[in-house]
């Protein structure tokens, strides 16, 4: 196990398991059907505790609200990590590209740029 930054593992343009699950995983958190299975979760344990069920349905209820809540957490910082490589390095290809403007070379910072600029499609 390494500890690397998530969108560099596999290089530019690769995406790993992890990454594959967690982009489907993040599509289907973002869509309605899932913001119904929270209300539905949120209206199960409001009721649980309203009638007064077992402390062992109340238990669960609590854990399931936890363990989503958990999940959405790992699934946000990895969205995050993901787009924050991206805009970094179409940053830096635009810095690259001003530099060898100025300098005079100009094909290589060119290629560079509108590789970084296409990063949005291939994600």
């Amino acid at each position: 196990m390494t500890l690397e930054h998530p969108a560099e593992k596999g290089g530019p343009g690769r995406l790993g398991r992890f990454e594959k699950l967690a982009e489907l995983a993040s599509n289907f958190t973002s869509s309605a059907l899932f913001s119904f299975l929270c209300v539905l979760l949120v209206a199960a344990f409001v009721t649980v505790h309203l009638f007064h069920l077992p402390i062992e349905w109340q238990h669960l209820a609590g854990d399931a609200m936890g363990a989503v809540s958990l999940l959405l957490l790992a699934l946000l910082k990895n969205s995050e990590r993901r787009a924050e490589h991206a805009i970094q390095r179409k940053l830096d290809a635009i810095a690259n590209a001003l530099l060898e403007q100025q300098e005079g070379s100009r094909p290589k910072a060119h290629r560079d740029l509108e590789e970084a600029v296409g990063i949005e499609e291939q994600e």
